[in-house]
């Protein structure tokens, strides 16, 4: 019997970001990567319920966030309470973390190059500071997609205006981590439309020269 295909299963979720000193409204994008039986969330973005409800009645593997910023990650103890999933971050986006949670560690480092493996499929951990130091995307080859988190979006780079994060940082780990995909590759990003490598790759002088 042929298994069942892995998908990749999208839900937005609203709430509020958070960072010094100012909060706006935002709206997230929650993926979800796997087949009937096992799953991996990708960000657990203000809603634990909802998400919980994507999951199903499927093994959730992890809880994989991009970034530590709390619009990121503020559904991710309850969700992880709820499925007894661990909870996957980079160690340098702890001091982060710990501005939302500070008295619930994440359960497992994330470090690049690290392979995370669901329903057969394999999803790279791709290291890309920028928009924090901490920030990594999710290459995921058989699927022709990777998950960029806010470090890449339609239009250009993630926000770099704020503590921890830094403009020519995320232009070098876009240059040299995502550029570098294949230009037919599906960038699934954190806020607003998908978009792919060879759209945003003509751009990139641009965006250095506008400076954001």
């Amino acid at each position: 019997m042929t298994p069942p295909p892995v998908r990749v299963d999208h839900l937005v979720t609203s709430g509020t970001f958070s960072l010094d000193g100012g909060t706006w409204e935002v709206d997230n994008n929650v993926w979800l990567v796997g087949d009937d039986h096992e799953v991996y969330v990708i960000d657990a973005a203000h809603d634990a319920d909802a998400i919980a409800d994507a999951v199903g009645d499927r093994r959730l593997l992890g809880i994989i966030c991009t970034h530590g910023h709390d619009d990121h990650i503020d559904a991710a103890p309850a969700l992880a309470e709820r499925t007894g999933a661990p909870i996957l971050l980079h160690p340098e986006d702890e001091v982060l973390w710990r501005m939302r949670h500070p008295d619930r560690a994440p359960d497992k480092p994330l470090a690049d190059g690290d392979v995370l493996t669901v329903a057969g499929t394999r999803l790279r951990v791709v290291h890309t500071p920028g928009h924090s130091p901490g920030a990594v995307c999710l290459y995921a080859p058989a699927l022709t997609t990777v998950f960029s988190g806010d470090t890449l979006f339609q239009g250009g780079p993630g926000a770099t205006g704020r503590s921890y994060s830094s403009f020519p940082t995320i232009i070098e780990s876009i240059r040299e981590r995502l550029l570098t995909l294949p230009p037919e590759t599906v960038v699934r990003t954190g806020h607003g439309d998908s978009t792919a490598i060879g759209d945003e790759a003509p751009h990139l002088e641009e965006w250095i020269a506008r400076g954001h």
